[in-house]
């Protein structure tokens, strides 16, 4: 009695392999659409609400474009940019802006550096701190600039209150100056975002493991000595993002300025975006006003490449000694 031929099949040895790449591959192409399922929602909101009105303002930079007729309006070449860069008033309210950059992005670093460092030591009640730093964080600029125009109140506010019982004779107010205004905006604006780089650096500052304050106490390190050898140095990239987060932040101040002072006494707190808004929706020049916002774009960019490059030449140095 004769057998049927056995025929030689692959083994499971030699087909695993293969079989292991194609369930690899499928898993990979499964979790990639799901990422992209997942990324869509915001894509389409960043596309909307950010790229697309980022490429229309470049575009219409180059258009003599007027919220009173529709379409691009007729080519203006570099004509709007021209005109911006000649009009006194563009570059008094870009100084203003440099100017509250100024005035609130060192104590905004550096308060909360060391209100996050305090915090930061006690064994109980942080959460306390946490509150009444963040708190104002959250609370909308229109409501800030109600609360900061009452304080600044000429005679009856409690600015003229504090002149008043320290023997200082109240003057027309702090808003009502020329000299004065933009500092007063930079107090309100310091108290209220500086819950936002207090967190920042309060997280940063859990990250460190206490054993490093623990040996240097051992070894008699002062207080002032472990913030300059440990604090300092593990909290660079964290400086590093407050900063430049700050920087953007400011340049791009509106809100307290247009509810405080509305850019006066006259043109004294006239910021950029405030210039901006005024040429394109009361003017009606959307084409002007695209022109001088990309001058401002550039100049944010610029500062923060500046900044970057600062921070890296500044390393370097450091590992090379």
């Amino acid at each position: 009695m004769t057998t049927a031929p056995v025929l030689d099949r692959p083994t499971d040895a030699a087909t695993a392999p293969r079989r292991l790449r194609s369930y690899r591959t499928s898993i990979t192409s499964g979790q990639g659409r799901s990422g992209w399922l997942f990324l869509a929602p915001f894509g389409l909101f960043y596309v909307a609400f950010l790229l697309g009105p980022t490429i229309w303002m470049i575009v219409t930079s180059f258009f003599n474009t007027s919220t009173v007729r529709t379409g691009l309006g007729s080519f203006a070449g570099f004509a709007n940019y021209a005109e911006m860069l000649g009009r006194s008033d563009f570059w008094s309210s870009l100084w203003h802006t440099l100017q509250f950059t100024l005035y609130t992005t060192p104590p905004l670093v550096i308060l909360a550096f060391v209100f996050a460092v305090l915090t930061n030591r006690m064994n109980k009640g942080q959460w306390f701190f946490r509150l009444a730093f963040f708190l104002p964080f959250i609370l909308p600029s229109a409501t800030i600039s109600l609360i900061w125009v009452f304080i600044f109140t000429p005679s009856t506010g409690l600015w003229a209150s504090l002149q008043t019982a320290l023997g200082m004779t109240p003057g027309s107010g702090m808003l009502s100056s020329p000299n004065t205004a933009m500092i007063g905006v930079a107090i309100a604006t310091v108290w209220w975002t500086l819950g936002f780089n207090f967190v920042l650096y309060l997280a940063g500052l859990q990250e460190i493991p206490r054993e490093l304050y623990e040996a240097a106490a051992v070894d008699g390190a002062s207080n002032w000595q472990q913030i300059k050898s440990i604090t300092l140095p593990l909290l660079g990239r964290t400086t590093t993002l407050v900063i430049l987060l700050q920087i953007i932040a400011s340049l791009k101040i509106f809100d307290q300025v247009y509810l405080m002072t509305n850019g006066g006494p006259g043109i004294s707190t006239q910021v950029s975006l405030q210039l901006i808004t005024g040429v394109g929706f009361t003017d009606n020049r959307l084409g002007a006003a695209s022109a001088a916002s990309v001058l401002l774009f550039i100049v944010i960019v610029a500062i923060a490449v500046i900044r970057q490059l600062v921070e890296r030449a500044a390393a370097k140095r450091e590992i090379g000694a």
